[in-house]
């Protein structure tokens, strides 16, 4: 691992602290977050692999969520156990690590998650909006994947980056910068992704895989997404509202859905400034995921907080209990009120 790369202040600062911590501890519980994505999931196994490489039990629990098939070839997937938080006894562990998660919600979602636990507890993010929970929080807002986080603090730590581990960090870090093209992508961030891929020289095929999982699900959804859209406020914002009923009338799976990446392809129309994508993945509960073509002056990390959300500037979500018809209002509501619209 190349020596030269720069690591953040408050990262130098946290680093020892957490490897103590982690030093203490033997049995160690990981997370991916709800409704995972590459950085979730890359991120957690690269952490399990460097922490066993140290001597220590880790488990990987998948969360709320079902782990994508498009994500099944991550070396160390088929050991992620298929549990939430809820359903682990933390009396079997001594350090609990959040990974990629802003707030206990993107823990679980099953139950109210009450910090400090019974066991140890640290928080490690980059998102804007990350609450400060946990006994020890580690969050670098200048990083734009948390895997370019860990491959900070692996460096710190004399942590040797293997094939498995250099896989894992690539794909978040690729994943989470739409392709190292979002905000805070720099000389330091692609000089990392340049020594993942020296140890890593297949990423390109772990890349296809990625990108070419899809079933017939997510392409009769994107069909169903397309025809559900609407412009708003001088066509500066676009929604793609899809009530539940259209899911069930096409047999179209939910989490299907979730991981389409539509909302993306509609901020790339030229004039729709704001995208957001509205899934009612269950009645009355709405899966919200923002885009921007300009995040200095449409930050939809403000917004996506504004409705109990978070996420970064150029890429945010939210999930509300609520109709479709009133997420939309609200989110319209908001964005008014945010942006001047």
């Amino acid at each position: 691992m190349s020596k030269d790369i720069d690591v953040s202040p408050i990262i130098a600062e946290k680093a020892p602290i957490i490897l103590e911590e982690i030093k203490r501890a033997n049995r160690i519980l990981l997370h991916c977050h709800p409704s995972p994505d590459p950085d979730s999931v890359g991120s957690a196994l690269a952490m399990k692999f460097a922490l066993e490489g140290m001597g220590k039990k880790v488990t990987v629990i998948k969360g709320d969520s079902e782990i994508p098939l498009a994500f099944k070839h991550f070396p160390g997937a088929d050991s992620i156990v298929n549990k939430n938080f809820f359903e682990i006894d933390l009396s079997d562990f001594d350090l609990f690590i959040s990974l990629d998660s802003a707030s206990q919600q993107m823990i679980s979602r099953k139950g109210d998650i009450h910090f400090p636990l019974q066991i140890r507890s640290i928080n490690i993010d980059h998102h804007v909006s990350n609450t400060l929970y946990g006994d020890i929080t580690l969050v670098d807002h200048s990083s734009p994947a948390l895997a370019f986080v860990l491959y900070q603090l692996f460096l710190v730590w004399n942590i040797e980056i293997n094939h498995d581990i250099a896989i894992n960090m690539f794909m978040g870090m690729y994943t989470d910068t739409g392709g190292f093209k979002y905000e805070g992508v720099d000389y330091r961030f692609l000089k990392c992704a340049t020594e993942l891929v020296k140890v890593a020289p297949d990423f390109k095929k772990a890349l296809f895989i990625l990108e070419n999982s899809n079933s017939k699900d997510a392409i009769y959804f994107n069909a169903v997404a397309l025809d559900c859209i609407g412009t708003y406020l001088n066509d500066n914002v676009v929604i793609s509202a899809i009530p539940n009923k259209r899911l069930v009338e096409k047999g179209i799976d939910p989490v299907v859905a979730s991981g389409s990446g539509i909302e993306n392809q509609l901020k790339s129309v030229i004039g729709w400034n704001i995208s957001a994508l509205m899934i009612e993945i269950e009645p009355n509960k709405i899966k919200i995921s923002f885009r921007t073509r300009d995040s200095e002056r449409f930050d939809v990390s403000k917004l996506a907080a504004s409705i109990g959300g978070g996420g970064h500037k150029a890429a945010a979500g939210a999930i509300l209990n609520t109709s479709l018809e009133e997420a939309e209002k609200l989110v319209l509501s908001k964005i008014k009120e945010l942006f001047n619209l």
